[in-house]
């Protein structure tokens, strides 16, 4: 039984500007990119003879809804829906906790595709694992990128990535994780716009102690006003002696960058 393990890691954002809604619904931003090492561990094994094409055993931490709805299950099915490709077990160790705005059920889901495209020999090319990848969300993409563990500056929906090393290695991330979860829907169901009068990358090459003063989380003014506690672990980052700290991507999850 053949079978492969991957380690999906998790990001945060530095800056994340809203910029406006598109007319296909979605949103252009601008963000970067950041990986982190919390990570979820991935498995898929041939389940060849069963009566289900995928089957998904879900570990560690949970999960909220439906088997169906899980990002490796519809990658699968994608995969599925333009290859004849056997049936899979898929086993999901979730380290990345969910509702944090790391990003781990889009990193599970690019590595998902990956997996599947090595597991069956499909060849397929960088186009076409980009389509795939936005079917399952904004920034599936940037999980699947050839120099993996780089930081990028997204733009778009998220999904035009250009590499933006900022200089982070006299820096330690450190993450905090409120006891709150929130919904992306939400998030966006309850922002207001700004107007930006400068492109993050513009901000980004600043000194990054400057960053305290100048680089936003346009998320933040909303999530805080309905989730107080989240902006309470904000503040203790600084006091901790954090030089820039922020909410990552929606919420609920805060980082700070501590000197080395």
């Amino acid at each position: 039984m053949a079978t492969t393990v991957v380690y999906p890691y998790s990001k945060i954002n530095v800056g994340l500007h809203v910029l406006g809604k598109r007319a296909d619904g979605y949103h252009d931003i601008e963000t970067l990119f950041v990986p982190h090492k919390l990570c979820d561990i991935l498995e898929i094994s041939d389940a060849r003879g069963k009566d289900r094409n995928v089957r998904l055993f879900m570990y560690g931490l949970p999960l909220p809804g439906p088997e169906s709805e899980n990002l490796c299950v519809k990658a699968y099915r994608l995969i599925a829906r333009d290859f004849d490709i056997s049936p899979v077990d898929i086993h999901l160790y979730k380290q990345i906790p969910p509702g944090t705005g790391l990003g781990g059920g889009s990193s599970d889901a690019a590595f998902c595709l990956q997996l599947l495209n090595k597991h069956f020999s499909l060849g397929l090319t960088v186009t076409q694992m980009h389509h795939y990848a936005l079917q399952l969300g904004s920034d599936v993409p940037f999980f699947l990128q050839s120099t993996p563990y780089e930081p990028y500056l997204a733009t778009g929906r998220g999904d035009v990535l250009t590499p933006f090393d900022p200089d982070l290695t006299r820096y330690r991330i450190e993450v905090r994780f409120p006891p709150v979860s929130v919904s992306t829907a939400m998030a966006y169901g309850g922002l207001r716009l700004k107007k930006h009068n400068t492109a993050l990358k513009d901000l980004l090459m600043q000194p990054i102690d400057s960053w305290k003063y100048i680089v936003e989380n346009d998320f933040e003014e909303t999530v805080f006003e309905k989730h107080p506690q989240i902006e309470e672990y904000k503040t203790a980052l600084y006091t901790e002696g954090a030089v820039f700290a922020s909410m990552t991507g929606s919420g609920s999850a805060v980082f700070g960058l501590f000197r080395i």
